[in-house]
């Protein structure tokens, strides 16, 4: 058995180096690893019961039976295309590897910068609903006032914490990764058999999950329902997590791409179980969608007392595993992206810690921006009070777009490759999917393209804003400087045995 762990393991080095790259990273990840890092980033736990006030107020009960399916099957399409993409080109760098294969350098240097944005949302986005699930709860347990500069506070301490056990090793955010996949199971199976056997009343008939035409906004049920849609679109997002460990997994040409889809498709079922049950516990909707957290309001109906707040402690922990996790693929990449000199002082972020065989800059880099992208937000509310939107939705809006922007851009650079003859079946790794490979990428960027629209619209118009100022940036980053000095990925420029050489030199040396 070892020995064909270490035959493996010397397949994925070469493998590797025909991509420009040597192996620095430590591969040690085996295939539930990849899978739990984004079922744990994805986290069910997290997206749907941090949003689900939201989806309940504009798209009432229905939301959770059908705006969680129809979002569900249309993330499965790209998930398959991301797979099959991770399949052909095994790199850390993952959609902007992709994107710079497929197409060019520029492609790929937009596309890394787009990510990194989205990265950065789904980040703070994961660990600031933590902290406005956590903070009440400690509130009312050592007797102090919840207020957004608690939460805020919280949401640092949250963050500090998660760089260090990133920067500790793979190996121990692995076993806790696998872990966490275990535990949203087990939390889900808990408050799933709470609900059904210790209600304090009855449930709701099961059509109530899919009724349809009640909305608690002042817009139009069939505009409230797609506003409503962040819910789940946010839930179904950072499952790319088994792309950017890509080089730090074992086969992971199978491995990774299974990790991708499946992840998706365990959490769509996991989820709309969990969102059946919660939903058909609630006793009142209007009260529930004005409640300053519905999910926590709708669990305290149902259990009540002690029992209630046991069960919101277990979902509140899934959280902070999600965003231990999400930390961890946002580094990876915002490391593949340093490595090839697309970040203001690369060379910084692409340090490997000697100790421990981590990207210890680029995991505190990770910190700083997704802490930065909250502050942001707690100033501009300082300054204007009366503003509208919540900053979960801010964060959340800005994660989706920039994730999926980057997740359809290598979707669309591979039809327009294939079109020309550029990327052929012979190019495809062993997961693929064959002749339905062009109509589920068709499909899945008309989706893309549908969703990034629908979550910049009032009330989220202020995501809109946000992005659209951080790609004016971006522009002006790229003419002023990046154009002319970005050479692009070794991934893209073809096999360098002498920048191969160079890696692995340095990195013997800083042993």
């Amino acid at each position: 058995m070892r020995q064909k762990k270490e035959q493996q393991l010397l397949e994925d080095k070469r493998d590797l180096n025909k991509f420009g790259y040597a192996q620095e990273l430590l591969r040690d990840m085996g295939g539930f690893s990849n899978f739990a890092i984004s079922f744990s980033i994805i986290s069910i736990l997290t997206g749907a019961v941090s949003l689900y006030g939201h989806g309940l107020l504009y798209g009432g009960s229905g939301m959770m039976g059908f705006g969680w399916t129809l979002v569900a099957l249309f993330v499965i399409l790209i998930a398959a295309s991301m797979s099959e993409l991770a399949s052909a080109i095994p790199t850390a760098g993952a959609l902007y590897h992709w994107a710079a294969i497929l197409g060019s350098k520029r492609w790929g240097w937009y596309t890394a910068w787009i990510n990194l944005i989205g990265q950065i949302g789904i980040v703070a986005g994961i660990d600031y609903s933590f902290s406005l699930f956590a903070d009440p709860l400690l509130a009312s347990a050592f007797g102090y006032t919840s207020t957004e500069t608690t939460t805020l506070i919280l949401f640092g301490i949250t963050l500090l914490l998660h760089g260090t056990f990133n920067h500790i090793g793979i190996r121990l955010v692995a076993r806790l990764n696998d872990f966490s996949a275990w535990y949203h199971i087990g939390v889900v199976v808990i408050l799933v058999g709470s609900l059904v056997f210790f209600s304090r009343h009855e449930l709701q008939p099961l059509d109530y999950l899919f009724q349809v035409g009640q909305t608690f906004s002042d817009k139009p049920y069939a505009i409230a329902f797609l506003i409503g849609l962040l819910q789940a679109q946010w839930t179904f997002t950072g499952y790319d997590a088994s792309a950017h460990t890509i080089e730090e997994t074992i086969n992971p040409r199978v491995r990774a791409a299974w990790g991708i889809y499946s992840s998706v498709a365990f959490s769509f079922i996991f989820g709309f179980i969990m969102l059946a049950f919660v939903t058909l516990s609630i006793k009142n909707a209007a009260a529930a969608s004005e409640a300053e957290n519905a999910f926590i309001y709708v669990i305290s109906e149902a259990l009540g007392g002690t029992f209630g707040s046991v069960v919101l402690w277990l979902v509140t922990f899934a959280m902070w595993f999600c965003g231990l996790a999400s930390i961890t693929s946002f580094s990876r990449m915002l490391y593949a992206f340093s490595r090839d000199k697309g970040m203001p002082w690369s060379h910084q972020w692409a340090e490997i810690s000697t100790k421990y065989r981590t990207p210890a800059k680029a995991i505190w880099l990770v910190i700083i921006l997704s802490f930065a992208l909250a502050l942001f937000d707690y100033i501009v509310k300082s300054i204007n009070p009366n503003t509208t939107y919540t900053t979960l939705a801010f964060l959340t809006a800005v994660s989706v777009v920039g994730l999926y922007v980057a997740y359809g851009i290598p979707l669309y650079l591979k039809l327009r490759a294939e079109s020309r003859g550029l990327f052929q079946r012979k190019h495809y790794g062993p997961w693929h999917l064959g002749n339905w490979s062009k109509p589920i990428n068709v499909l899945s960027l008309i989706w893309i393209v549908f969703i990034s629209i629908m979550m910049v619209i009032p009330p989220n118009q202020t995501a809109g804003y946000a992005l659209i100022a951080m790609f004016l940036v971006l522009l002006i980053m790229d003419l002023a400087y990046y154009r002319k000095h970005f050479k692009g990925p070794q991934a893209a420029l073809g096999n360098s045995k002498e920048d191969i050489k160079r890696q692995e030199a340095r990195f013997r040396n800083s042993q």
